[in-house]
This record gives structure tokens, sequence and C-alpha cells, in this order.
């Protein structure tokens, strides 16, 4: 899972992150709609993430990155050490 690109995370790889932050979801996809809520105690609110799509967008991976209050290096790092 070593990535130092933020445009090639597929949707397998980015799910483990989020539960690696501790994430749990909170709403799947049933039927249409091809998005997750992911969310953990005391977040203002939850990360929402595109189903539908692999690799994940680099603009959401930044999106969530800011959310988590992580900036570029500590992701890839805590990425990588999964």
């Amino acid at each position: 899972m070593s990535t130092k690109k933020l445009s090639n995370i597929s949707l397998k790889d980015f799910r483990k992150f989020l539960k690696y932050m501790g994430l749990n979801v909170i709403k799947s996809t049933k039927g249409r709609g091809g998005h997750e809520k992911w969310s953990k105690k005391g977040m203002q609110r939850p990360i929402t993430i595109q189903t539908h799509i692999t690799p994940v967008p680099e603009f959401i991976v930044k999106q969530v990155i800011r959310h988590l209050g992580l900036d570029r290096e500590s992701f890839l790092t805590k990425f990588n050490s999964m």
C-alpha cells in the first residue's frame, strides 16, 4: 500500500485508512446513490466518499485529510504504516 501520490489510492485502501483512523461506516449505499458516510465520536460532521469511483479522486483525499486535521506528510506516513 505504499504510495507517494494522492491520486492513485484505491477505494479498498482508502476504506482501510478510514478504519485505521477510527472511523466507522454510519451509512452505506443501498441500491442507488454510490456514497458512504464515515464518522467517529467527536467529529462535527461525517466524511462522505463515493463508492462507485476507484481510485478515489485526489480532491476527495485532500478534503478528508483536511477534515481529519492532517497534513500531506502525516497522511502519507500513517497511510504507509497501516
